[in-house]
């Protein structure tokens, strides 16, 4: 062994359970060279997906699927081979892989829900969320319209995020903003929480971890603690249980004490038309 393989195998860190949602491939946003490292840098017993790992969605409308995605792909599969249990939640933009429960790809088990019990014995409900937010369970074209917003809001991210850099100022998240905005002005987040909680009490659950609204946090809400995973498309998040049931919410970018690389304002520029075009049709 090198010396420089050596001590990246010293720097993996070895979990209980890792809890990874929203990473969305198959979209222009999704920093799939983020969660690569990432991935390389981290090892778990278990590793539960919490929906909208693939973006179905995004892909129905026009198919994006570079190497990275392969990638990604390729690398839980690997996991996954040298023992690693995953568990794949299916989530909204990854639905259709709800039709196949219990199922079994290549080491990956489908699941609509999971039940974890972590090393403290504190017992989650785990699920993807999307059940619980009225606009996807009662508006699916509101919903995707919201979808194409989102769309808008990354490739005006993109170019703000080039000019920022040029700059020298640092990186900061125009659509995680305007999204944090528009949905504290509805109690969206607050009131989302609160019923993924009611849920976990409805199953005898000490503990809630979720998605879905790319919002990633660790807060008890009055019995029940209550975690949401983040995204891979902004904030580059997941949460780690270690062997003591301890979790902790990881923000990658941060951690490995760089900013978020962002595509050129030219490829900014190429995104937005590519979005806009289907409008003007």
């Amino acid at each position: 062994m090198t010396a420089a393989s050596a001590s990246q195998q010293n720097s993996v860190r070895k979990l209980r359970t890792l809890f990874i949602s929203d990473v969305h491939l198959g979209s222009k946003a999704a920093k799939t060279d983020y969660l690569l490292d990432f991935l390389r840098h981290h090892e778990a017993e278990t590793i539960i997906l919490v929906g909208d790992i693939v973006d179905g969605w995004r892909l129905k409308r026009s198919w994006y699927w570079p190497q990275p995605c392969n990638d990604v792909v390729q690398k839980l599969l690997r996991k996954a081979r040298k023992g690693s249990r995953i568990i794949y939640i299916p989530g909204n933009h990854d639905e259709f892989m709800r039709d196949f429960p219990g199922v079994h790809f290549g080491g990956i088990e489908v699941a609509q829900r999971h039940m974890h019990k972590a090393a403290d014995g504190r017992t989650y409900l785990v699920l993807h969320g999307d059940e619980f937010d009225v606009v996807v369970r009662n508006a699916r074209v509101l919903a995707y319209l919201g979808d194409w917003a989102y769309d808008m809001a990354i490739a005006i991210n993109i170019g703000l995020a080039a000019i920022r850099r040029r700059l020298g100022m640092p990186y900061w998240s125009f659509s995680s903003w305007a999204k944090l905005q528009v949905k504290h002005a509805v109690n969206f987040i607050g009131e989302f929480q609160k019923v993924v909680a009611d849920e976990a009490r409805r199953h005898d659950a000490q503990g809630v971890i979720c998605g879905h609204i790319h919002h990633a946090v660790i807060e008890d809400i009055g019995d029940i603690r209550y975690i949401n995973t983040g995204d891979w498309v902004e904030s580059c998040t997941a949460i780690a249980e270690h062997h003591d049931g301890r979790m902790e919410l990881i923000t990658w970018h941060r951690m490995r004490g760089g900013m978020i690389e962002v595509e050129a304002s030219d490829e900014a520029e190429r995104m937005l038309a590519h979005i806009l075009a289907p409008q003007a049709a």
